[in-house]
């Protein structure tokens, strides 16, 4: 790495300054909401993920508090690793300059990972966790040293409790490794030692399920039941090929892996790869779930591109241009470089009828949280002290709940209640429910709830989603009902 620091440092520092242009735009995105108030709720598991990000989300607040920019630098830090390694995994794997050129050029063609190193969430972290993973098996490929076998247990260990799709890799790796020296490793001490760290790690959260009825099934299945997921297969698929240049590159990489004299040594590394592959299509998987392994595939296929033009090294540098040139002009539609009335007239969008402007589903996920929580304080501080002491306020949806608990920081407002997702988790409203505030809640469950609401405000923004246009605000009093009575009944309905 020593070569070649310069060449690395000033690809990191490429990716960097299209992250420091695009990190503080918009706003929080609805996800990023729900995980940076699991930070103020740690635990060892939630309804939708195990815990890694929210301790991540809780270092995030005490650094930065809820500024934008500083809250998105973890995922873009977790980025640049994967640069770096992708780079290292280039020069592992016996190539020079030019691999490790093409390697992290592959990174930066790859318009996907600018949004999955953009947003507060669990992806960058997972794809983090698996690019180190296959680097420690390449270490230990190269070395024979036993520390990269425990190395790789800590990685495995702290990749399920980020994400469980961590799962699948760990099965496909050790399916992959039945074919490295014939199974040799298998035989080793040091694979279940490594095995046995890992399991340490995430005892924790697996205990927590237990205790909880294994949420994560509830969810899976209810994933499954959505219209979106019967058109998983196909989506599946479509979604690798949209970037045919970094697609053509990470398959070359599988070819070098398995016919390749110096790249042959991998080749349980490529094994694995199609067998996650198989499987996440076998699962209906999102497609981005995949984009975890690319990185090794780019290192691999670039030293394989750089052998196949050693005697014509111009070519390197034409595969660069080729990877690069065609993905500028879309940089703007995965990482917000541009304001917002710019973006809206780079991609010539007019007004509907309504007077919204569709955005993509993630761009629209980032407007009109400011405007729900302002309403809201302009209530809760309307209030006498004593009304205030006495309130909660009621939220419809995890994105709603958590623009108020993390937004509404600055506005001093009180945790929100939201029986949706892992707000479930933490309660009912603690107050006797006698004056509530609700953002979200129809008309007809305030009917069923209290005898007297009142409606302040349709809450509407140009640029938000769909679901989240004419979002009713009410004030109510003399509940007819009481929530707390109807908490654990509700834990039923989570995820709808």
């Amino acid at each position: 790495m020593k070569k070649h620091w310069l060449l690395i440092s000033t690809l990191c520092l490429i990716k960097l300054i299209i992250h420091f242009a695009g990190n503080g735009h918009y706003g929080f995105h609805r996800d990023e909401l729900l995980h940076l108030s699991a930070g103020d709720h740690l635990d060892w598991g939630y309804m939708e993920f195990p815990p890694f990000i929210a301790f991540v989300s809780r270092t995030a607040h005490i650094l930065f508090d809820t500024n934008l920019w500083g809250i998105r630098l973890f995922p873009t830090l977790a980025g640049l690793a994967i640069l770096i390694l992708c780079c290292r995994m280039a020069e592992e794997m016996g190539g020079k300059k030019r691999s490790v050129l093409l390697a992290g050029i592959c990174i930066l063609a790859f318009l996907p990972f600018f949004r999955n190193h953009l947003l507060f969430q669990p992806v960058a972290f997972d794809q983090l966790f698996w690019t180190l993973g296959f680097y420690y098996l390449i270490r230990y490929i190269n070395t024979q040293s036993h520390k990269y076998l425990l190395l790789l247990g800590v990685v495995a260990g702290l990749g399920m409790m980020n994400k469980y799709t961590m799962v699948i890799w760990i099965a496909c790796i050790l399916a992959g490794l039945l074919f490295y020296q014939r199974s040799r490793l298998f035989k080793e001490k040091w694979l279940y030692i490594a095995g046995g760290i890992a399991f340490l790690i995430f005892l924790p959260n697996l205990i927590w399920q237990h205790q909880h009825d294994y949420p994560i099934l509830k969810h899976v299945s209810k994933l499954g039941e959505l219209e979106e997921a019967k058109l998983a297969p196909f989506a599946f698929g479509r979604e690798q090929l949209k970037l045919p240049f970094t697609l053509a590159v990470s398959l070359i990489g599988i070819y070098g892996m398995f016919a390749d004299a110096q790249l042959k040594q991998y080749r349980s590394i490529a094994i694995a790869v199609l067998l996650v592959f198989i499987a996440m299509w076998a699962l209906h998987s999102k497609a981005y779930y995949f984009f975890a392994a690319y990185p090794v595939l780019f290192a691999a296929g670039a030293v394989k591109l750089e052998k196949i033009f050693i005697r014509k090294p111009v070519w390197n540098y034409v595969t660069v241009v080729i990877l690069i040139l065609p993905v500028l002009p879309f940089i703007p539609d995965a990482i917000p470089v541009l304001p917002i009335e710019t973006y809206v007239h780079y991609k010539h969008k007019e007004p509907e009828a309504d007077g919204r402007i569709k955005l993509t589903s993630d761009y629209a996920d980032m407007f009109g949280w400011e405007e729900q929580v302002k309403l809201v304080d302009s209530v809760y501080q309307a209030l006498s002290p004593e009304e205030r002491s006495r309130c909660f306020i009621w939220a419809e949806n995890y994105g709603e709940a958590g623009a108020v608990q993390v937004l509404g920081r600055k506005y001093d407002l009180p945790y929100p209640v939201c029986s949706h997702g892992s707000f479930w988790l933490w309660g009912p409203p603690k107050t006797d429910e006698s004056i509530c505030i609700s953002i979200g809640i129809e008309k007809d469950v305030m009917e069923r709830t209290y005898k007297d609401f009142q409606l302040i405000r349709m809450v509407t923004h140009p640029y938000a989603i769909e679901e989240e246009n004419n979002i009713p605000v009410y004030i109510a009093r003399q509940p007819i009902r009481s929530l707390k009575a109807k908490w654990k009944e509700w834990g039923k309905y989570v995820f709808d």
